[in-house]
């Protein structure tokens, strides 16, 4: 974890807050990204890094206008930023849980019982600090890059191989729309990879087709 520190980043403050109070974090100094720290990547340039093999080493929290719907994924983002901010005191990390928890600071969109967010809270802070699960990216764009989701489709179809559509091609497509904060649609997908729906399903197995859902259950 020592080596982690040096790659943390703490979010812009010129980042659009999409109603969420991000000033109260960026205030504290609360770390909410996180690039690579050990893994290498293959190929890398003033826009991208891009991992052949995939990295898992990415954590890049409140980016998009997407918001908390879950309780999983609201314990998601604690783990993360139990992770992130691991020089942090429990007391600190404690206020920060539950600011992010209270829905009228626009992070999640439920209301959490009391008694179930003190659980939640309470075996975040007593695990052990280690990278939680984590969604494998082979192209990261870096920091202050402005980029339509076109665009980045386009970077990512030159470095991956657009001769065929293949299911690595398809997920990765739609890892950066689900980045982007978008819903994951077929047309989207078909428009930004210049071919046919209908390629698109026969290229899809039915566990990528569930995790186009699972992704859009997020946003």
């Amino acid at each position: 974890m020592a080596m982690t520190i040096a790659y943390k980043t703490i979010t812009s403050k010129g980042q659009m807050s999409h109603n969420r109070n991000i000033k109260w974090l960026h205030d504290r100094r609360i770390v909410t990204r996180c690039f690579p720290w050990s893994d290498q990547p293959t190929s890398e340039t003033d826009v991208y890094m891009y991992y052949e093999n995939g990295t898992h080493q990415c954590y890049t929290l409140f980016n998009s206008k997407a918001k908390i719907t879950t309780y999983k994924s609201l314990k998601w983002h604690l783990l993360v930023l139990h992770f992130l901010n691991e020089n942090e005191t429990p007391e600190v990390m404690e206020h920060v849980f539950r600011f992010i928890a209270n829905k009228e600071n626009g992070f999640v969109t439920f209301f959490i019982k009391q008694k179930v967010l003190n659980e939640m809270i309470n075996e975040v802070i007593t695990g052990s600090i280690e990278p939680p699960v984590n969604k494998v990216r082979k192209v990261i764009f870096k920091p202050g890059i402005i980029l339509t989701i076109s665009e980045k489709l386009k970077i990512v179809g030159k470095l991956i191989g657009r001769s065929k559509i293949t299911e690595d091609l398809i997920y990765t497509s739609m890892l950066e729309i689900n980045h982007e904060g978008e819903k994951i649609t077929m047309d989207k997908l078909a428009s930004a990879l210049h071919c046919t729906v209908r390629t698109l399903h026969r290229n899809m197995s039915s566990q990528l087709k569930q995790e186009k859902e699972r992704l859009n259950e997020e946003v």
